[in-house]
């Protein structure tokens, strides 16, 4: 069974508040994220270690100077021991305050940094009209995911098969904790998005909203949104949370999406990467 957690209290949150529930439920306290994922503790590291198509990182860590490059050192060591590539998902508030520049040292590459907003999902729209001949299907065969995995291509030009083959677990081993949903024009996929569901948990995560380029400007990211946070609020959950790209963050803002901090991600390719000690 999924562990319980309490509950946030009912009364609206600030955004310091909701900062730390979002850190103590999703990052401190994480799950595993699919078949074959472990949640570890090492110290005040918790990473997440599964197949090699799987997200694999650290998803929360509570360093002072003194310990930071000795953590840093040992989780490059693991993903290494199990031939992974992994990204350490680094918020603007995790400590110590340098730990960016020690990850780049130790051989990290960061990649642009995203904005954590979270929005009540029951005070989002319900409803986003969409354009004529458009409508929102959720995903639930592989003919479905071949779907979302060619609109993610077609829309960031990159390979996207390690996500098809995420939502396929997903769906074999327990579909109650992620729906994918695809928008068809006349029959074609233009755009996908999936809601990830943490059991136990306040929240749910929105990922991956993409739309080809000839239908951005014409709602459908909107109408992603505004179906999977109903989808969300229908099954339970308070929140809904999104990494957002700075094109996406003043679209979730006027949603009513509250910034809490800023998300980089800093890579590490074991396979490529020489041994690097500060």
């Amino acid at each position: 069974m999924s562990p319980q957690y309490p509950m946030s209290p009912r009364h609206p949150l600030t955004a310091p508040e909701l900062r730390d529930l979002h850190d103590r439920q999703l990052r401190r306290e994480a799950q595993p994220d699919g078949p074959g994922c472990r949640i570890e503790r090492e110290g005040d590291v918790v990473r997440r270690t599964g197949p090699a198509h799987a997200w694999n990182g650290v998803v929360w860590s509570a360093l002072d100077a003194a310990g930071a490059d000795g953590a840093i050192a040992a989780q490059i060591d693991h993903y290494r021991a199990a031939g992974l590539p992994f990204e350490w998902k680094l918020s603007s508030h995790d400590t110590p305050a340098d730990l960016g520049a020690r990850l780049l040292a130790a051989g990290f590459t960061a990649g642009e940094p995203e904005t954590v907003m979270v929005a009540e999902a029951a005070a989002l729209p319900a409803r986003v009209a969409l354009p004529d001949g458009v409508e929102l299907v959720d995903v639930t065969d592989e003919a479905g995911v071949r779907q979302v995995v060619e609109v993610h291509e077609r829309a960031f030009g990159t390979d996207s098969s390690h996500l098809g083959r995420q939502l396929i677990d997903h769906l074999a081993a327990d579909p109650r904790t992620v729906t994918a949903v695809v928008a068809l024009a006349d029959g074609q996929p233009v755009s996908a998005a999936r809601l990830e569901l943490c059991p136990g948990t306040d929240f749910a995560g929105l990922w991956g909203g993409g739309t080809v380029e000839a239908w951005r400007g014409r709602g459908l990211y909107r109408a992603l949104v505004a179906h999977r946070a109903r989808l969300a609020a229908s099954r339970g959950h308070r929140y809904v949370h999104v990494d957002a790209a700075p094109t996406s963050r003043p679209i979730l803002q006027r949603l009513g999406f509250l910034p809490l901090t800023t998300t980089t991600p800093y890579t590490y390719d074991v396979r490529q990467v020489p041994v690097v000690r500060p």
